[in-house]
C-alpha cells in the first residue's frame, strides 16, 4: 500500500479555539535569530564561506577560503545589531534561536538574554545546510547542540529550529523526547500535535513571510516601511480574525545582522508601538505558547485509518457502504494518508471506489440497502445501522395506514427501478421521506438511479462522522 505522509488538511474549516490568556484576541510570537558565529566558514571546520542571507546581492561560497565582507557582515550582528534590537526588545518576551556554535561565542550577548528574560530555544549546532547530511551525522549534531547549549547556558533547550532542515530533521529531534516544541514547520497558523512513531511531539510552527530575511532575497523588503506594513497587515487580519472567534498566532522572525541595521530597526520599534497600542494582545514566547497549548490542547488517542492494516480496515469500515466490504478493501489500496484520518478523509477514498465502479456493482450495493419500514425491519433483520437511522425518523413505530403507504410505495418502486428506496434517513423526518418517496417515484430510471447513489453516499457519510466524529 502506498501512504501519503502530507497533512493537506489540519484543522479544516474550524480550527480550535487557542483560549489564549485573558481572553486575547491574537498571540504576537517574536523571534531573534542569533547565529552570528556559528555560519559556515573555514575557521569553523566548513568546507567554504557562507553565502545565505547577508547583505551581498547574489553572494556565492568561496571554497577553501574566508570571506571579509561576508564575515564582518556576521560580525556587525553580534557587535550591534544584537544590541540594537535587544535594547528594543528587551520589555518583550523573545525567544532567541541560538545556534550552539554561535552562542558559545556570545558570552556577552547569553547574558544579555538571560537577564532580559528571554527563552534561548536551540537554532541546531551549526548554521549550515542539513539537506543532504546523512542521518547518523544529524543525529549526532543533534545531540552535541543540546550538549553544547546547556553548556553555554546553563539548561538544556526546550525548542528546536533548525531552520535550514532535511527532511530527516523533525523526526530526529521529535525522538529525542527533549523539546516541549518544533519549529521546523511553516504549515499553520496555530500549534498542532504531530505523531512520530509513538510520540506525538508539539508543532509551534514558524515563518518565512513575516521575517526580515526578505531584506536578503530578490523577492522581499528593500525598505524598513515595507517590512513595517508587512507585519501591521499580517498583525490587522489575525487580530479581526480574533474578535471573529478564530484567534490564532503571530510570528516575526529577526536577524541581528538584518532587522539589526538602523535603517530597518526604526520601522520595526514603530510596529511593535502599534501592536502593544492594541487591547487583547498577548506577547509570549515560544516556549509560553507551547506550554499554554499542551495543557488547553493535549494529544488526544484517536483512530488513524491510514495507519490500519487491511483487515484492521476492513474491519471497521467495510459496513458503511451496506454489505459491500469490497469498497473499504479497495479504498484500502489508495494513496491514504493522515489527511484521511477523518470522517471525511475515509468518505473520500470509499466514495472513490464506489464512483469507478460499474454500474452492476452500484446497482449490487443499492438492492442490499433494506426497504424503509419494510418485512426486515418488521422481523428485526436490519443492521445496526439501519436500524438505528430508520428509528431516528420513527420508521419503527408507524401507524396501519402509514405502514401501509410504505408498503405500496415500496412494492411499486422497487419494479419500476429494480432496487429498493433509498434515502439518508437522519436528513429527514418521516413526512419529508414520504415526500421525496412520492416525487421520486415519478423520476426515470437514470435519474433515480443517480440519486439513489448519491444518497448511498450521503449515508455512508453520516456514518463515519457518527463513528469518527
Amino acid at each position: 500500500m502506498h501512504r501519503y505522509p502530507r497533512d493537506m488538511t489540519g484543522y479544516g474549516a474550524n480550527p480550535p479555539d487557542p483560549q489564549w490568556p485573558g481572553g486575547a484576541k491574537i498571540a504576537v510570537q517574536i523571534v531573534m535569530n542569533y547565529e552570528e558565529g556559528g555560519e559556515n566558514n573555514i575557521l569553523h571546520g566548513d568546507a567554504a564561506s557562507e553565502a545565505f542571507l547577508s547583505e551581498i546581492t547574489g553572494a556565492s561560497a568561496w571554497p577553501g577560503q574566508r570571506h571579509w565582507n561576508m564575515e564582518s557582515i556576521y560580525d556587525y550582528g553580534a557587535r550591534a545589531g544584537f544590541w540594537r534590537l535587544h535594547r528594543m526588545l528587551s520589555a518583550y518576551p523573545v525567544t532567541v534561536y541560538g545556534v550552539a556554535t554561535a552562542l558559545a561565542r556570545a558570552p556577552e550577548q547569553v547574558a544579555a538574554m538571560q537577564a532580559a528574560g528571554w527563552e534561548i530555544a536551540s537554532h541546531g549546532l551549526k548554521w549550515v545546510e542539513h539537506r543532504d547530511m546523512p542521518e547518523d551525522v544529524e543525529r549526532d549534531q543533534i545531540a552535541q547542540a543540546i550538549a553544547l547549549h546547556t553548556e553555554v547556558t546553563g539548561a538544556p533547550p526546550r525548542g528546536w529550529y533548525t531552520g535550514r532542515c532535511s527532511m530527516n530533521t523533525m523526526r530526529l529531534v521529535a525522538e529525542t523526547g527533549q523539546f516541549a516544541y518544533v519549529a521546523d514547520d511553516y504549515a499553520d497558523d496555530l500549534p498542532y500535535w504531530r505523531r512520530f512513531g509513538d510520540h506525538d511531539q508539539l508543532v509551534v510552527p514558524y515563518t518565512l513571510d513575516v521575517n526580515d530575511m526578505r531584506f536578503a532575497i530578490q523577492a522581499g523588503f528593500s525598505e524598513g516601511t515595507q517590512f513595517e506594513t508587512y507585519i501591521r497587515d499580517s498583525f490587522d487580519n489575525l487580530y479581526a480574525e480574533g474578535q471573529a472567534g478564530r484567534p490564532a498566532m503571530l510570528s516575526i522572525g529577526l536577524h541581528c545582522r538584518l532587522a539589526g541595521r538602523p535603517g530597518r530597526a526604526q520601522a520595526l520599534e514603530r510596529a511593535l508601538a502599534y501592536m502593544a497600542g492594541h487591547s487583547g494582545v498577548w506577547f509570549a514566547t515560544r516556549l509560553q505558547i507551547a506550554r499554554h497549548w499542551a495543557a488547553t490542547h493535549p494529544p488526544l488517542l484517536r483512530t488513524r485509518p491510514s495507519e490500519m492494516d487491511r483487515p484492521a480496515f476492513v474491519a471497521a469500515f467495510g459496513g458503511i457502504f451496506e454489505h459491500s466490504p469490497w469498497i473499504a478493501e479497495r479504498a484500502h489500496a489508495l494513496e491514504l494518508g493522515p489527511t484521511h484520518d477523518s470522517a471525511r478523509g475515509v468518505h473520500s477514498a470509499l466514495a472513490r471506489i464506489f464512483r469507478a465502479a460499474t454500474p452492476e456493482q452500484r446497482l449490487g450495493v443499492l438492492c442490499a440497502h433494506p426497504d424503509l419500514a419494510g418485512k426486515l425491519a418488521a422481523a428485526r433483520r436490519l443492521t445496526a445501522d439501519s436500524t438505528a437511522e430508520q428509528a431516528s425518523a420513527g420508521l419503527d413505530a408507524l401507524s396501519d395506514a402509514e405502514r401501509s403507504e410504505f408498503t405500496a410505495l415500496n412494492t411499486a418502486y422497487t419494479e419500476k427501478f429494480g432496487h429498493p428506496f433509498i434515502i439518508a434517513v437522519r436528513d429527514n423526518t418521516k413526512a419529508t421521506i414520504l415526500a421525496a418517496f412520492r416525487r421520486r417515484i415519478e423520476q426515470d430510471p437514470a435519474t433515480e438511479f443517480a440519486e439513489a447513489c448519491r444518497q448511498v453516499e450521503r449515508i455512508a457519510e453520516l456514518r463515519l462522522m457518527e463513528k469518527l466524529g
